[in-house]
């Protein structure tokens, strides 16, 4: 099956999870309710088309590994915000129109205080495939709006833009992690004095028990990374595995381009 591969590196990545009072936390590895947005983003639909972004989203099957690692073993940055916000304050958004506050002129007599984590200096890809894939959108209108997106795209949260083109090519592979491990490590990746194994991440319904490869999942849990995009929150769950890859059992993209005589692409 063909999946299409998505690079996401920031110098700033945040992938959310369940917001606890004003704390933002994130997770390791994309969601499927944040790939859907920055997907729907590119292909320039409006919030309010929520049938369109659910459809999408029922649609996902994606895995996910992380190729570089957090700056300095994982580290998360903090970032502070405070803001005193009244009813006559006004902001831009991607809609194009500034937006402001209902409420009278007192609605924040005390700044409002949260917090938001980041990971630094982190390379994650993405293979994801679409179930009925003859719908639209299709795999191939993806990756023509990733390369030339109707809007500004960020990974996770405004701070956060790309810092290389999101669409990384076309692998093949019978699940999502088949695909994932098919697809090579850069070659500054394959560098030899970083860690030697790979993170990943895969949905439980496609785990083969450690046939692809070798791989075996050493965490299963039930997430909630999905948004009700009619109702606008969160809630349901599906299944996810977690393992590590050794570096060794990815080709280069150098090594991959010569076995096919080409860019591996």
């Amino acid at each position: 099956m063909k999946h299409l591969i998505m690079r996401l590196e920031s110098p700033l990545m945040a992938f959310g999870g369940e917001t606890i009072d004003n704390y933002g936390v994130i997770r390791p590895f994309p969601a499927a309710s944040m790939l859907t947005g920055l997907l729907a983003n590119a292909l320039g639909w409006r919030r309010i088309e929520r049938e369109r972004h659910q459809g999408l989203q029922d649609r996902l099957v994606f895995a996910a590994r992380i190729d570089r690692e957090p700056h300095r073993g994982g580290l998360r940055l903090t970032d502070f915000q405070t803001a005193q916000l009244g009813a006559n304050d006004r902001g831009w958004t991607t809609r194009g129109a500034p937006e402001g506050r209902a409420g009278g002129a007192n609605t924040y007599d005390a700044p409002h205080v949260r917090y938001r984590d980041y990971y630094p200096d982190t390379l994650v890809i993405v293979a994801l495939r679409l179930v009925s894939d003859e719908e639209a959108p299709t795999l191939e209108s993806l990756a023509t709006a990733l390369d030339e997106p109707a809007r500004p795209l960020f990974i996770g949260r405004k701070p956060c833009l790309p810092s290389a083109p999101l669409f990384a090519g076309w692998e093949e592979g019978d699940t999502a992690l088949a695909a994932l491990l098919a697809y090579p490590l850069s070659e500054s990746q394959g560098d030899t004095r970083g860690p030697q194994t790979v993170r990943a991440m895969w949905p439980r319904a496609e785990d083969l028990g450690g046939s692809t490869q070798g791989v075996r999942a050493n965490r299963r849990y039930m997430i909630t990374d999905q948004r009700n995009w009619i109702s606008g929150l969160h809630g349901g769950g599906r299944g996810l595995c977690e393992g590590t890859v050794e570096r060794g059992a990815f080709k280069t993209a150098s090594a991959k381009a010569s076995t096919q005589g080409g860019s591996g692409r």
